[in-house]
């Protein structure tokens, strides 16, 4: 079973740990140096303090299975009503539905906000996990960004997704 719930400062290692994983072997990530747990409590910090959710989900035992944040698509002020979303799972827990929870948790929570669109980029056009994941919570394919970055030896491909939280043009 997988709860979801607003990430605490005790949270950070784990998110840490999951996050380096990614960033060393994965492609959903385009940092080639894994952040240390400092900058990722920064990165927390700046996030929450920026009233936006940050979720974790956690196994029957406690134990931080993977986390999700919003944070702003872009700091320009004409983009404040759209947020991009960031996915992250422990590599032991893919295919659990962990990923799944915590988009449904993110979307519902941004919903409430005064957020109009959600974003996601999604590194490699060959992450089908990711992008099926998304495109079940209703986000379609808006773009492909070919060859924007070069890791692990390769240039790899973004994926932008986007789903309309609200209909409503928020009083801006």
């Amino acid at each position: 079973m997988v709860t979801v719930r607003d990430a605490h400062h005790d949270d950070i290692p784990a998110i840490h740990a999951i996050y380096a994983h990614h960033v060393k072997h994965g492609l959903a990530s385009f940092e080639e140096i894994p952040p240390s747990v400092e900058e990722m409590r920064t990165r927390f910090e700046a996030i929450v303090g920026g009233e936006k959710p940050y979720l974790v989900a956690v196994g029957s035992d406690g134990r931080v299975l993977g986390y999700g944040y919003s944070s702003a698509y872009r700091t320009r002020s004409a983009y404040r009503y759209t947020v991009e979303n960031s996915i992250y799972i422990d590599e032991a827990a893919r295919g659990q539905g962990v990923g799944t929870a915590l988009l449904e948790a993110l979307v519902a929570r941004c919903r409430k906000g005064p957020w109009r669109q959600m974003l996601a980029v999604i590194g490699d056009s060959a992450n089908a996990a990711s992008i099926g994941v998304h495109r079940k919570a209703g986000f379609r394919q808006v773009g492909l960004l070919e060859r924007v970055g070069y890791k692990h030896g390769r240039w790899v491909d973004s994926v932008v997704m986007q789903l309309e939280l609200s209909p409503a043009d928020p009083d801006a």
